[in-house]
């Protein structure tokens, strides 16, 4: 690929790690997963061929998922993991890439430090960050320099971020660490506790996308699941239906809904006004599940939509942003001193 530099937009998820470049557009997507070899400390795989080993790894390997409900919890993996994807999505190149990374709005001083450093050990030139809502809402192409309120809830594996967006800022905000990591738990928990059986990871994610939903659906849906009975330890099928997994899932989509309902709250009555009228975008991978907009709708009174491409939106928004440095440097850090 070419030898000049490269801007990227990284969206550094908890599930997956998305790499947007600068006039190529998405180029990576991958699970921020990495297999490791445990008497080497070698990396033995990183992404899509890493997320196949969980949960299936002799005693030597295990795959890890270095972030934790939005934020880095095994460092130095973190700095592998990106360097791989760096290199991956780049190719050679002559000059090292300037750098957006976006974070979940909740994070602390902390661990704002902890992404940058990791970004730029892994072979920024500078790291800069932007808060997920911001981000989502530039891919799902809201104008967000306007003075109107746009209401943003972006769902990811470890973390949902609920904003309210205006003049390029976020007005209100509340990051909680419930969103498709704790749906699966809520599945592989039911299944515990109602068929006796126990499920892995991969299997409670594909209950999740094949028949899970957050409002009853009008025609039943059904699929097998196997696992292992907790009583005679062998393996078992069992058919389970959507409306279980409706049950499943009620106490987390119900603390998103909560949520929401708490930034409505405390948003200003002019940008209240505003997003009753344009809606509540839902962006992420998560606000897939089944029903989960006519759910919200149906609480808060407001239209909530999926947005187009919601998986890649909060990715294609960092990309974006760096073609709006100007309007958003406000909202953002920056790794050491000197102009973008």
């Amino acid at each position: 690929m070419g030898f000049f530099r490269t801007d990227m937009g990284i969206d550094l998820g908890t599930t997956s790690v998305l790499v947007y470049i600068k006039g190529k557009g998405i180029v990576l997507q991958e699970p921020s997963v990495v297999a490791i070899d445990t008497y080497t400390q070698r990396i033995l795989a990183v992404g899509e061929e890493a997320r196949r080993m969980l949960g299936r790894t002799p005693g030597n390997i295990t795959a890890i998922k270095p972030l934790k409900d939005g934020v880095i919890s095994d460092y130095e993996i973190t700095e592998k993991m990106l360097k791989y994807f760096l290199k991956k999505s780049a190719g050679k190149m002559f000059f090292k890439p300037r750098v957006i990374v976006c974070v979940p709005s909740g994070v602390t001083e902390v661990e704002k430090r902890a992404v940058i450093d990791a970004s730029n050990q892994a072979g920024a030139k500078k790291t800069f960050l932007i808060e997920e809502p911001v981000a989502a809402a530039i891919g799902a192409d809201l104008d967000i320099t306007q003075p109107d309120g746009h209401m943003i809830v972006d769902m990811g594996g470890g973390t949902t971020d609920i904003a309210v967006i205006s003049l390029g800022g976020i007005v209100v905000s509340r990051s909680i660490k419930v969103a498709g990591n704790k749906f699966d738990e809520a599945i592989i928990r039911y299944m515990r506790k109602k068929h006796n059986m126990m499920i892995g990871e991969r299997t409670a994610e594909e209950i999740k996308i094949n028949i899970g939903c957050a409002y009853p659906l009008e025609e039943e849906l059904s699929m097998e699941a196997r696992g292992r009975n907790l009583v005679s330890g062998l393996p078992i099928t069992r058919t389970v239906t959507s409306t279980e997994i409706l049950d499943a899932l009620e106490e987390p989509v119900y603390q998103v809904v909560d949520a929401v309902h708490s930034v409505l709250e405390k948003t200003p009555p002019e940008l209240a006004a505003d997003i009753s009228n344009k809606g509540i975008v839902l962006t992420g991978g998560t606000a897939l599940l089944n029903g989960l907009d006519a759910l919200l709708t149906e609480r808060m009174g407001i239209r909530a939509y999926v947005a187009e491409e919601s998986v890649s939106c909060v990715a294609k928004g960092t990309g974006r942003s760096l073609e709006w440095m100007d309007v958003l440097r406000q909202g953002m850090d920056s790794t050491g001193r000197g102009r973008y």
